[in-house]
């Protein structure tokens, strides 16, 4: 038998060697993950109606009418809802990429100038009841209940100045505005209280005193004053927060700084969401945007350095790529755990001019003392066991104070002190 060539021998070699093409997988674009989709929509902002007629209308003392499961349903089917979604957010609007330095005095109208004078007496009403000594405590200081009761025998005098001379209109505007201030039995302040400044105002908006025109000092002059009485007094009197950390988890005591403040910054140049970390720019930029303002105050009111350890939601959130991710978050969360929340809804209070629905209870006058300054902690008028968050915390647990723990720390009282989380 004839023997192999070389050639013949080198082509059936090749042939038995595998074509590696046809072994390594071939290699492909790596396909961009898409970034995970929110299921939940964000909220839009409903059509403010006109203020109503108030020819014939007939005042009432706001009280709380949620007390069942049933009457928070036939809220959030109801025009107040949308009533006061459509105030909130669109007062939210209102300040899209507008600083607070845009808004001038002379610009001012004359219902926003008697306000502005209105926070400023509060604020006197601090250094006509000063605080007791509290000797290392980081719990509540009662000298509050002094400034509080200074500022009720204002209130009246107060609505007089703005224009309103029914006694009716006044008894049912002043009640949002007194609960504006926190609650005079636990000594406390909370992002409830912040929605009672909001409802007053949206009260005075329906007694014509205020317009459309003037939403965005109300934002940037009005509300920003609020937060700077509401400090002095935190400071002052060392109040608790009202339910551990907050509703959302964003502030022991404010929320609405980071919905406004989310807005002002939607389209900014330069501020990212993680400038919160950047102490140069909260610096800088803190007097004219309410989310940094917010955050620079937060910071200087805890005793451990640094967001992530002190305000831990806060941190996340910086990471979002955009001020309109951050925006939509904060309309969810107003949505979802205030509005949405029947542990906090169940102390809001509801007048004419802030109508309950059709259908809802009534509530028994017997048990009408929690947030006027009498103790219920059973609340067993509501038929709802509260969880120990949101609006007030309810449950009689106290919550030491970041703030007295930080003051107190300055005066060297830091032996009687112990950490507690998120301090």
């Amino acid at each position: 038998m004839a023997s192999e060539s070389p050639a013949q021998s080198s082509s059936s070699q090749a042939a038995g060697i595998p074509n590696l093409k046809d072994r390594i997988p071939k290699l492909e674009p790596r396909k961009k993950r898409p970034a995970p989709s929110n299921p939940t929509p964000v909220p839009q902002t409903p059509a403010l109606p006109s203020p109503p007629d108030l020819a014939d209308w007939t005042f009432k003392v706001p009280s709380r009418r949620i007390l069942s499961k049933a009457d928070h349903d036939l809220f959030l089917a109801s025009p107040t809802y949308n009533l006061i979604l459509a105030w909130v957010f669109g007062l939210s609007e209102s300040v899209i990429d507008t600083p607070r330095s845009a808004i001038k005095d002379d610009s001012l109208s004359e219902p926003v100038k008697e306000i502005l004078a209105i926070l400023e007496e509060a604020e006197t009403c601090v250094s006509q009841s000063p605080p007791t000594e509290q000797g290392g405590s980081r719990f509540g200081n009662k000298a509050f209940r002094g400034f509080l009761d200074l500022v009720k025998e204002k209130i009246p005098a107060w609505h007089e100045r703005l224009g309103l001379h029914n006694p009716d209109a006044i008894a049912e505007a002043s009640t949002y505005l007194a609960q504006s201030f926190g609650n005079r039995n636990r000594i406390d302040y909370g992002s409830g209280h912040e929605l009672n400044f909001m409802m007053w105002l949206l009260c005075l908006y329906q007694l014509g005193i205020l317009q459309r025109a003037d939403f965005q000092a109300l934002v940037l002059r009005v509300f920003a004053r609020y937060l700077t009485l509401m400090r002095v007094v935190q400071m002052a009197y060392y109040l608790e927060p009202a339910g551990s950390h907050g509703v959302w988890g964003l502030d022991d005591y404010q929320f609405l700084p980071f919905l406004f403040g989310a807005s002002q910054l939607l389209h900014h140049p330069f501020i990212t969401p993680r400038a919160i970390h950047q102490d140069l720019t909260v610096e800088e930029f803190g007097d004219d945007f309410l989310y940094l303002g917010q955050v620079k105050f937060v910071n200087s009111t805890k005793t451990v350095k640094g967001l992530r350890w002190h305000s831990p939601m806060l941190d996340d959130i910086s990471s979002s790529k955009s001020w309109s991710k951050i925006d939509g978050g904060m309309r969810r969360m107003f949505v979802a755990e205030v509005l949405g929340k029947l542990p906090v809804m169940q102390h809001f209070l509801f007048g004419s001019l802030i109508p309950a629905a059709e259908g809802m209870s009534e509530e028994d006058p017997s048990a009408a003392g929690e947030d006027s300054g009498e103790d219920h902690s059973n609340h067993s008028h509501t038929g709802n066991a509260h969880d120990g968050t949101g609006w007030g915390d309810c449950c009689g647990i106290k919550v030491p104070s970041s703030l007295a723990a930080a003051q107190e720390m300055r005066k060297g009282h830091t032996e009687s002190l112990r950490r507690i989380p998120f301090d």
